[in-house]
């Protein structure tokens, strides 16, 4: 004869184990583990590369964006000064992609008002001036003016100076709203002395059949741009900039 177990019967001992009590603890340390080590993750890509658009906006919204600011004219953040012809053999071997994370550093560096630079890059030269606007929302810079020049360069000494496949841009931040009225089509501007600027960008432009290095460049004293010798623009550390801003500004 079979006798049919009865659940009730079982012994103790037969019962399924449960979990142990220090089980859900463990589970709990573990999520709140790893959701610190993303947080603190989180945080280092936020603060740390401020100059993505989505991480300048969260540290606008939580009011950690740096202060931009000018610098003292004999107080330059410390760099290499190239003029026309060495910028153009120094970038025009990069390849875009390598281009890519130098703009990035270049603009982490402006951010940041240098405080740990990895490099820093000022443009000096003559360059004929072709182009004038003023800033606009929507710009990197909203207020001031930028100034699309070409680089003039005698080929041999005795020479007359010849364009050059170089461009500058030089974004010039400032209040003044007669500022693009310092600037003549044709005219030149001299960039380094009183008009010491530094690199923000490096792209490459079609200009006809040639390729063109255009190099956006800001200045970064306080106080005035001398744009000639009679012509004088003041110039100030703009509240914010736009990272997500197309270069180069003039197209």
């Amino acid at each position: 004869m079979i006798i049919a177990e009865r659940p009730e019967l079982r012994l103790k001992d037969d019962v399924a184990p449960g979990r142990p009590a220090y089980f859900w603890w463990f589970i709990a340390n573990g999520v709140a583990l790893c959701f610190a080590v993303a947080s603190w993750l989180l945080c280092l890509e936020v603060f740390g590369n401020p100059e993505v658009p989505r991480n300048y906006e969260i540290l606008r919204k939580i009011g950690r964006l740096h202060e931009l600011k000018l610098f003292p004219a004999d107080d330059l953040p410390d760099g290499v000064t190239l003029d026309a012809v060495e910028l153009y053999s120094r970038f025009y071997p990069s390849p875009n992609a390598q281009l890519a994370k130098f703009n990035a550093r270049m603009l982490r560096n402006y951010l940041t008002n240098f405080d740990s630079p990895e490099t820093v890059v000022h443009v000096e030269g003559e360059y004929r001036i072709e182009k004038v606007r003023k800033l606009k929302e929507g710009d990197f810079i909203s207020s001031g003016v930028v100034v699309r020049a070409r680089a003039m360069v005698a080929p041999d000494e005795g020479l007359d100076p010849t364009p050059y496949p170089v461009w500058v841009d030089c974004v010039i931040p400032t209040r003044d709203e007669s500022a693009a009225q310092a600037f003549s089509i044709g005219g030149m501007l001299k960039l380094g002395g009183g008009a010491k600027v530094t690199l923000l960008h490096v792209g490459r432009v079609a200009a006809g059949a040639d390729q063109v290095l255009c190099f956006t460049v800001t200045p970064l004293a306080a106080g005035v741009f001398r744009v000639s010798e009679g012509k004088r623009i003041d110039t100030k550390a703009p509240a914010q900039v736009r990272p997500a801003a197309v270069f180069p500004l003039i197209r």
